[in-house]
């Protein structure tokens, strides 16, 4: 119940401080992280949460889980046939670079090995707008980079998935049954984007029907009910329930309209929940010890792989595109490690590799650094472009129209 009540209190804070927030360097996603780690072991000692606690992993989970879900439902096919090119140079050619960048600073300064370096790669390749929602969340940014941002990090949690999982399995202790090993992965992977495509299209189906049909009131819970279903079909049958939840989100925004916009407050509300919980519990692991740990070359790679690694491998992807150069900045600089590394941080630590404490130290303090650098950046980088509302804040129309409204 202490996490409970220290959660009640960080989201009230939260949301009273949120308007502060959207016209300051002042971040909510900072201060979920911060209060964690204020109550936890290191600091006053409210909580107790170790990494191989259950809450971490259910936590985490379920977190990733709601945003691919809702990542998901945010991708559009027609918008994305159109304008393919930029997010296809971005997850093609940049996110490679950053993940082979990466693997070398992290084998040549924090001493891990070939395999496990390339593990950190992957696990901090994917990035999360969520930490630099006054760029991508603003219409007064221009549309390609809004959407490039979007695009690129809507997509590649998923892409790094199957990579992060295959050097789980190179490192694990297990990892003399390699082919095995890549044998489940490859149909865990298959069935969650099978069940993620066919589970939201066998609902739609059923809509059809004219018994069938949700009244107004209850049309938001019918994309919630295909995520819990699906959810809990992927863990009783060990499909890989990320793939299934974006795919799903995807399928649902794409085959049905009105499910996707009765759906999208509440699912807004319930992903921003729990990323919340999960930055919360995230935070109480980010202990004076943790950060002790890391090795001065160890912070030298955190250090690259914000200024140096990220930025230098999108620029080298979008050379030649119609980007102009405060466009190419802002994009190369946006590459916040984002939620899918908390997750999959936790999965290289719980999977028992030998040098798993190692690499999850530098991954953790990397999110940690990631998260107050570019979650306090976006506003002061949004204003460059002129933005009047940052971050959901109302602005209120002209008097004589006699109302104001909330721009989303």
């Amino acid at each position: 119940m202490v996490l409970v009540a220290v959660f009640g209190v960080a989201l009230l804070i939260a949301v009273l401080l949120s308007g502060l927030a959207a016209r300051t360097v002042l971040s909510t996603s900072f201060l979920f992280l911060v209060g964690g780690a204020l109550v936890s072991d290191g600091f006053l000692g409210l909580i107790h949460i170790t990494p191989d606690s259950e809450i971490v992993s259910v936590t985490a989970d379920l977190a990733l889980f709601a945003v691919l879900f809702t990542d998901g439902m945010h991708v559009s096919f027609p918008k994305l046939r159109e304008n393919w090119k930029h997010p296809a140079r971005a997850l093609g050619l940049g996110m490679p670079l950053a993940f082979a960048g990466m693997a070398l600073v992290t084998h040549y300064l924090v001493g891990l090995d070939w395999t496990t370096s390339f593990l950190v790669g992957a696990v901090l390749a994917p990035t999360d707008p969520v930490f630099a929602s006054a760029i991508v969340g603003r219409k007064e940014v221009p549309a390609k980079l809004r959407q490039l941002l979007n695009v690129e990090s809507g997509i590649n949690d998923g892409l790094a998935l199957p990579v992060v999982l295959i050097f789980i399995a190179a490192a694990g202790p297990t990892s003399g049954h390699a082919e095995g090993d890549l044998g489940k992965i490859a149909l865990e992977l298959v069935l969650g984007v099978v069940f993620g495509v066919v589970l939201p299209l066998v609902v739609i189906a059923l809509t059809g029907f004219r018994l069938l049909g949700a009244e107004p009131k209850l049309q938001p819970l019918l994309p919630l009910a295909v995520g819990v279903i699906l959810y809990a079909g992927c863990h009783l049958t060990h499909a890989n329930p990320y793939l299934a939840a974006f795919s799903a989100g995807a399928v649902l925004a794409a085959r049905s309209a009105e499910a996707k916009e009765a759906f999208e407050p509440l699912g807004e509300a319930l992903a921003e929940l729990a990323k919340f919980a999960a930055l919360l519990v995230f935070g109480a692991l980010l202990t004076p010890h943790l950060f002790g740990e890391l090795s001065f070359g160890g912070y030298v790679a955190v250090v690259l792989s914000i200024v140096v690694i990220r930025p230098a491998s999108l620029l080298l992807s979008l050379y030649g595109t119609r980007f102009d150069r405060r466009e190419k900045l802002v994009a190369a600089w946006f590459g916040p490690k984002g939620f899918a590394s908390v997750v999959y941080g936790l999965l290289v630590l719980q999977a028992g590799i030998p040098q798993g404490e190692e690499a999850f130290t530098l991954i953790a303090v990397c999110i940690a650094f990631s998260i107050v650098v570019h979650s306090s950046s976006d506003v002061p980088i949004a204003r460059l472009f002129d933005v009047e509302e940052l971050a959901g804040v109302c602005e209120a129309q002209p008097a004589e129209q006699g109302a104001s409204h909330v721009s989303t």
